[in-house]
């Protein structure tokens, strides 16, 4: 027996090694799978508790552990687990005193980023209130409708952004809403003071029973979408989505040393629900800004020896085009945690600014499906994971971007991409992975639900983006729909389009959308870019480049030189206004070119060009 056992053990000890020759990326697999696992079985105790477990709950664990341990560092201020329960007790006090909020109340949050953000968000979280956190990018109807949608009659709002609520008081009195401004100095008259009442309140703890009702599918806060396309929807976002989003801190392995850089505005998913959240789940110190600079972010991560960063969209891009310094490496981050990264901007980062293992994940707030890079492949936004795929269902389907609505077969059911095809992600709605919706219009709700996909009575939730999966499996973001447009009978993914031309050196910031051209189908590519500073436009070299790199379907036939290129608050591109007014000179005063194949460059654009495109004298 004991000559069999090792006669046999040479074959088990190369057993493994030959498992991961064969399958590479197994035991990295089986190792997420088992963290998503044991992750949602300790979730699902919690959900089961009278009341729910909670992020307060957390919250208040970490104090009675660590009560002294920073929380939250701002500035050159030090607010320990401790003193921001207190904060937040008082807080809870005063709302309650002087506002007059009660339990399942929605509060609207409008304020820039702060420790103050936080102590009111688990101010108002004891009382059993939920908040509206409002981008402080908008204005006048988008805001009233942000804040209408919620249900909210009370706004806490910094006095920075005083001049939008001012220009909106009209409204919000003949509504009675009341305006609490974080200060202790009047504003005016028909605004109220917070902080003097916070001060003045008792810091003893908020009782326990107010919030007895609470369960894990209560409303904890809406966070609004974007609004790329569109006004603002409210996501719902329950206690139990909440907890959920902490999960990304256990799959990257974030560890209760890790001090976290949060540059992001608070009323994002990203700040608040990961990296708040997060924080509080692991009982981690998190360094806040008010608002993202890429020009001191390393001396921060310096300053606070930073050990975790986040990002989002374009922010590792505005990194990388500050003037490279010698102590560009020289910091203590080890792990950057973000969505929206481009391929080209990831690889430029690292060589930069040092082996830093970059956690890209794929995830919408109100989704039901998401997707961590945990193997640290460059480009990818995660692996398609049969485990996970098991528990948490999902597909790929084909999708007709010039209809603007899936394929279905003969018998009105979708059909699943294959791979190295772009198909849009849909993830199956399930009591275990339900999408809760917005808020107001159910109208919005339904329209991101996709119904009999593959059975009759089957639901899935519409990621409304494009995705790849490779033979490898690992997944790469493609296009948003409505971004993926079609010319000459091709699709044409807008993202890919615009990591070709960010490749040329004159070339600051780039973005890439379909316009429509009188007497065609489809839409023809066009670009806004922003030349670098101290560069020209060269209409020639552009030519060359887009020639040797996209097919001739792809090629962007005008280009508008913008100063700014505008983006929401969260860094995304907006496109809307810039397809409405097209590519037409006489209400475009921004510098416009034409790409001349005759000429062989991007020529200045004239009325002339222009009449000749819409009666067909020149082709396109």
């Amino acid at each position: 027996m004991i000559t069999v056992f090792f006669t046999a053990l040479p074959g088990l000890l190369l057993l493994p090694l030959l498992i991961s020759f064969i399958f590479p990326f197994i035991f990295q697999d089986l190792a997420n799978f088992y963290t998503i696992l044991r992750f949602g079985i300790r979730n699902k105790k919690y959900e089961r508790k009278k009341p729910a477990y909670t992020i307060l709950d957390m919250f208040l664990d970490k104090v009675d552990r660590f009560p002294d341990k920073p929380f939250i560092l701002y500035k050159d201020e030090v607010y320990s687990y401790s003193k921001v329960d207190k904060l937040s007790n008082q807080a809870a006090r005063a709302l309650r005193k002087h506002g007059a909020v009660k339990s399942g109340d929605c509060v609207a949050i409008f304020m820039n980023n702060s420790p103050a953000y936080v102590w009111i968000y688990l101010g108002l979280s004891k009382l059993a209130c939920s908040l509206a956190l409002i981008n402080t990018n908008i204005r006048g109807q988008s805001f009233l409708h942000c804040f209408r949608c919620s249900g909210a009659k009370i706004i806490i709002a910094d006095p920075e952004l005083r001049d939008v609520i001012e220009e909106l008081m009209p409204e919000l009195k003949k509504e009675n809403v009341r305006v609490f401004f974080v200060t202790d100095t009047a504003i005016n008259e028909d605004s109220e003071t917070l902080l003097d009442k916070v001060k003045a309140a008792s810091d003893e703890s908020v009782p326990k029973s107010l919030r007895s009702f609470i369960t894990g599918k209560s409303l904890a806060m809406y966070i609004y979408t974007s609004g790329t396309t569109g006004l603002p929807k409210a996501a719902f976002i329950s206690h139990n989505r909440m907890l959920l989003a902490t999960g990304l801190f256990d799959i990257c392995r974030i560890r209760q040393r890790d001090i976290i850089y949060t540059p992001l505005p608070l009323y994002h998913s990203s700040a608040m629900m990961i990296g708040i959240g997060g924080c509080i789940s692991k009982g981690c110190t998190v360094v806040l800004r008010q608002k993202f600079s890429a020009s001191q972010f390393w001396d921060d991560c310096r300053k606070y020896n930073v050990t975790v960063i986040q990002y989002i969209g374009e922010v590792l891009r505005y990194l990388c085009n500050v003037p490279k310094r010698d102590d560009d490496a020289s910091h203590n981050v080890r792990m950057a945690l973000g969505n929206g990264l481009r391929t080209d901007i990831w690889s430029e980062f690292l060589r930069r600014f040092g082996d830093v293992h970059v956690y890209e994940f794929y995830a919408a707030t109100e989704g039901n499906i998401g997707f961590v890079n945990y193997t640290n492949t460059v480009g990818a936004v995660g692996r398609a994971n049969i485990f996970q795929k098991k528990l948490l269902p999902y597909e790929f389907i084909k999708y007709d971007v010039e209809k603007d609505e899936p394929v279905r077969d003969a018998k009105g059911r979708c059909i699943k991409a294959r791979k190295g095809q772009p198909g849009l992600l849909i993830g199956k709605i399930t009591s275990i992975n339900p999408f809760a919706g917005y808020a107001g219009n159910k109208t919005n709700t339904e329209k991101k639900i996709l119904r009999d996909v593959f059975r009759k009575g089957d639901a899935y939730f519409n990621s409304g983006d494009l995705l790849t999966v490779d033979q490898q499996n690992f997944i790469y973001f493609h296009d948003r729909i409505g971004d993926t447009f079609r010319w000459k009978g091709e699709n044409v993914a807008t993202t890919e389009v615009a990591d070709i031309l960010g490749l040329v050196t004159f070339i600051e910031e780039v973005n890439v959308y379909g316009v429509p051209v009188s007497n065609h189908e489809g839409r023809i590519g066009m670009a806004a870019i922003r030349v670098r500073e101290y560069y020209e436009f060269d209409g020639r070299k552009l030519y060359a480049h887009v020639r040797d790199f996209l097919p001739n379907y792809a090629r962007p036939r005008f280009i508008r030189i913008q100063d700014v290129l505008e983006t929401t608050g969260t860094f995304k591109q907006r496109k809307v206004e810039l397809v409405k007014e097209g590519f037409d000179p006489s209400i475009i005063s921004d510098p416009l070119y034409f790409l001349d194949e005759r000429e062989k460059k991007y020529v200045p654009m004239t009325q002339t060009i222009f009449d000749e495109i819409k009666s067909r004298k020149i082709k396109l």
